[in-house]
C-alpha cells in the first residue's frame, strides 16, 4: 500500500465521519497483513522521505537507513491531522465562495 492510498482511505473516513478506533485497529492490522512485495513481511513503519511503507527488512537498508520514520499508528495520525486542516481550509474557502455568490445574485437582481 502507498501513501496515496492510505490517504484516500483517511479523506475517505473523513467525509463520512471520521474512524473509530476499532476501524483503525483493523485497517492497520490489514495493512501489515498485505505485507511487502519485496520481502513478504508485515508492514510495520513509514518512510517520511520516500512516503512508503516498509517492512522491518526494509527498514534496515541502506536506503532507509538515514530516513525518518514512523510506526505507521504515528502516521496515520499525522496524516490524518493534516487531511482534516486541509479539509477544514477547502470548506471555509467554499462557504466564502458562497457567501460572495450570493451576495452578487442579490446585486444584480
Amino acid at each position: 500500500a502507498r501513501v496515496l492510498d492510505i490517504a484516500r482511505r483517511l479523506s475517505l473516513g473523513a467525509a463520512l465521519g471520521g474512524h473509530g478506533e476499532e476501524e483503525e485497529e483493523e485497517e492497520e492490522e490489514k495493512e501489515e497483513e498485505e505485507g511487502c512485495e519485496k520481502h513478504q513481511e508485515p508492514l510495520r513503519v513509514f518512510c517520511k522521505e520516500d512516503q512508503a511503507l516498509l517492512c522491518g527488512v526494509c527498514r534496515e537498508s541502506r536506503a532507509h537507513r538515514a530516513h525518518t520514520l514512523l510506526p505507521l499508528r504515528q502516521a496515520r495520525q499525522d496524516y490524518e491531522t493534516q487531511l482534516q486542516a486541509q479539509l477544514q481550509t477547502l470548506r471555509d474557502d467554499r462557504d466564502k465562495l458562497l457567501e460572495f455568490r450570493q451576495a452578487e445574485m442579490r446585486r444584480n437582481w
